[in-house]
């Protein structure tokens, strides 16, 4: 039976932090909705109604198109050991870019990566559990380098070519404002 609390419990927190994978949420007015998988020591939990996740560069930016549209966004872990669980989180969330003044901040809580290219600030209106009974077991073989060492091999000053060609619009043509946070009006 599916269970709301008004913030992160101690319990939540701790199932968070044992989880290594993170699937985000999110959806314009229209169009396509988003549910991309994350990884990589890439979410903190700073309080019983905040949440901050860093996104990597990725071949989408869906998120951040979604959220200049329409600022709801929904976090969900689940368990694929011995303890059956769901956990869901929703609420808004602001997106930070390079040149928000925040950034350094928020940015400098994760491992450096010259990839990041946003951090999400989510304020967590409603967490929510389900039993996760269907929920397949399945054994954690470990990280994946893949994204690093590409970003490694293109190297930091490629990275706002990359965001110009692949990351300025979602799927359904709204902009990101991955250019303007990160690079800037005139570059």
């Amino acid at each position: 039976m599916a269970k709301q609390f008004t913030q992160i419990e101690d319990d939540h927190r701790r199932f968070i932090e044992e989880q290594h994978i993170f699937f985000v949420g999110s959806a314009g007015p229209d169009g396509h909705v988003n549910v991309s998988p994350k990884g990589m020591d890439a979410l903190r939990v700073m309080g019983p109604n905040r949440i901050l996740w860093r996104n990597l560069t990725g071949s989408g930016n869906e998120t951040a198109g979604h959220l200049k549209l329409v600022n709801r966004m929904t976090l969900m872990w689940c368990s694929f050991t011995k303890r059956p669980l769901i956990l869901r989180a929703y609420g808004t969330a602001r997106t930070v870019h390079r040149l928000d003044p925040d950034w350094e901040e928020l940015n400098g809580l994760f491992p450096e990566e010259l990839h990041a290219r946003q951090v999400y600030d989510m304020t967590v209106e409603m967490m929510q559990t389900s039993c996760g009974y269907a929920v397949p077991f399945m054994d954690y073989a470990g990280e994946r380098d893949t994204l690093t060492k590409w970003a490694a091999s293109k190297g930091a000053e490629a990275m706002p070519d990359y965001w110009r060609e692949k990351n300025t619009q979602t799927l359904n043509g709204a902009p990101t404002g991955i250019v303007e946070g990160n690079i800037g009006p005139e570059a």
